[in-house]
């Protein structure tokens, strides 16, 4: 496997990002992987790791470049009420879509001129408060993005924000597929039958699935509520995804 990690240049600086992708068969598809709210850790390298290894060229950019380089936050952060997690809230409840819409532009830019990764049409996946970006990614970028997924997503459908999913349904031409857990707070199943009415009424291709008996966050091995049959089946979920819409 090739790893490395760059900044990567974007229009409001360098954004510190980890690329992993196989050693033969170039050039491989690109995959834009986003974090969850707790951010960067080893936990989502060995999640791009695996997912390479399946053939893609993964980028796994820090989206809280902005607020600057002591942005990586310690285990602590999943501790409600810890200082590491104060730190993140501090930074993650200053995050907007259209930023992150500028930041998927300047990676579409680099893996357009990179050698070893294929320029043609990618895939876009978020966890957690990116599952709305990587849905919106698939709207302001139609002919670039082939398939995008959410894995429980936040506030996908949000009246107050700019680029919020719900609203630019019609504009996507690739496959989505959003997974919600069927406990989540932060996604609760009034919003989730709200989002499948637009859905169902929409020209969007794909799927919304409510994974039941499990809570938010349940892909994550590393964290309380991992279910791994509910985690096997988002890998499964998320590979046919990608192997239907990437060549």
């Amino acid at each position: 496997m090739i790893e490395e990690i760059i900044d990567l240049g974007t229009a409001d600086g360098e954004m510190e990002t980890f690329i992993c992708r196989p050693e033969r068969g170039a050039p491989a598809p690109a995959v834009l992987m986003l974090m969850d709210a707790p951010g960067i850790r080893e936990e989502l390298y060995d999640m791009a790791r695996r997912l390479a290894a399946t053939g893609y060229a993964v980028l796994l950019p820090n989206l809280y470049y902005r607020a600057g380089k002591d942005t990586k936050y310690g285990q602590e952060v999943l501790n409600h009420g810890s200082t590491e997690h104060a730190r993140m809230r501090a930074v993650r409840t200053k995050m907007t879509i259209p930023p992150v819409m500028e930041d998927i532009s300047s990676m579409l830019s680099y893996v357009d001129n990179i050698d070893g990764i294929s320029s043609g049409k990618v895939g876009v996946h978020g966890y957690c408060m990116s599952g709305p970006y990587a849905l919106a990614a698939a709207a302001r970028y139609p002919d670039r993005v082939a398939a995008a997924a959410s894995f429980y997503g936040t506030w996908l459908v949000n009246e107050d924000a700019e680029e919020s999913p719900h609203q630019n349904l019609n504009s996507t031409k690739g496959e989505l597929y959003i997974s919600c857990a069927e406990v989540d707070d932060l996604a609760p199943m009034d919003m989730v039958e709200k989002l499948k009415g637009l859905f169902d009424a929409s020209t969007a291709r794909g799927e919304i699935e409510i994974q039941p008996g499990v809570v938010h966050g349940f892909a994550f091995p590393g964290r309380w509520c991992y279910d791994r049959p509910a985690a096997e089946r988002h890998w499964e979920r998320l590979i046919s995804l990608y192997r239907r819409n990437l060549i």
